[in-house]
């Protein structure tokens, strides 16, 4: 099962949402580890030091802004948290538009929306009056120290938070060639050409079924794997180990209409509220490190024993007898 990202609230008005947030998508290419050719051993990403070559453990890495060359300002975590006072992991909405106003073109990751026991009606009531009103919220939250710009939007029966690309990360159409100039210029289509082409776009026409398309270059990848592994060419290599993060907290809602009804007729004042992501190594994790620690040290102890062990043996004096025969080995 997928884990929540983070646990807020939505925000709209002075209504609160309790809700957890979960990726909605996930992928499922191969993953194509990088080998060294040479030895077969794994090559991974690593951080380190550009001055000694040296890796840094992640407790040591710190954020820093060069404001100017070779100078930095240091923030730490808590800096950057607090560099909005008023963070208080929510999904502010700052509007509603209508659903037809945003383009595919700025949706970036979408995200599930679930509400805590608490939030239940509330969310019901937001997800039934976006339906019926025919609109999206456009809101601004902080995930891992960016801001960013979200569509919400009902999907079936949930509410979805999308992740937007913002204006200036859009590129001008002109940047790629394509100029007003150049577009204008294009010889405009015949009417038996245009009306070819209608009928074939007709006749490919069908509903939308997402389920009805796979990636196919997938299944050709892995027939490929499949007849290396049968025909043996397979080599060993190391496994890595990863961890996941862990859930947060959560937030309360009071009575809705009343809120309701004070937000009508206000008007947004200041910079949106944000949400803060925390990422935080689980437990299962720390306790499987340590085991494996420990584990290290017991078969290195152990190591140690035995070696020390055989060198007491090969330094134990020889036996009379033993030293009488290689004696007399020795004088003949």
């Amino acid at each position: 099962m997928a884990r929540a990202i983070w646990k807020g609230a939505i925000s709209f008005g002075l209504v609160n949402v309790p809700v957890s947030l979960f990726p909605a998508s996930t992928t499922h290419t191969l993953d194509l580890d990088w080998l060294d050719k040479r030895t077969m051993s794994p090559v991974g990403y690593k951080r380190v030091n550009k001055e000694n070559g040296k890796e840094v453990p992640r407790d040591q890495i710190v954020h820093g802004y060069e404001y100017e060359k070779g100078n930095y300002v240091v923030l730490s975590d808590e800096e950057i948290r607090s560099a909005n006072p008023a963070a208080t992991q929510t999904v502010d909405i700052l509007a509603f538009v209508d659903a037809t106003d945003v383009s595919f073109m700025y949706l970036d990751t979408p995200y599930y929306l679930v509400p805590e026991r608490s939030g239940a009606k509330a969310y019901a009531l937001l997800h039934a009056a976006l339906i019926k009103a025919g609109k999206l919220g456009i809101a601004r939250v902080v995930m891992h120290t960016r801001q960013h710009l979200a569509v919400l939007a009902p999907a079936g029966d949930a509410l979805v938070l999308d992740t937007l690309r913002w204006q200036d990360e859009m590129r001008d159409p002109a940047e790629v060639g394509l100029t007003k100039d150049k577009l204008s210029k294009l010889a405009a289509p015949g009417d038996r050409e245009l009306d070819m082409a209608m009928k074939l776009i007709a006749e490919m026409s069908e509903p939308w079924r997402p389920d009805a398309y796979h990636d196919t270059f997938q299944d050709d990848l892995k027939a490929l794997i499949e007849r290396k592994v049968a025909s043996g060419q397979t080599r060993e290599v190391a496994q890595i180990e990863t961890s996941a993060p862990k859930l947060t907290g959560g937030a309360n809602v009071t009575d809705l209409m009343a809120l309701l009804k004070q937000s009508l007729g206000t008007k947004r004042k200041g910079d949106a509220v944000t949400i803060e992501a925390q990422d935080v190594e689980p437990k299962a994790a720390k306790t499987a490190k340590a085991a494996k620690a420990a584990g290290k040290s017991a078969k290195s102890a152990t190591k140690k024993k035995a070696s020390k062990e055989a060198s007491t043996t090969k330094a134990k004096p020889k036996t009379k007898a033993a030293a009488g025969r290689a004696s007399r080995a020795k004088t003949k």
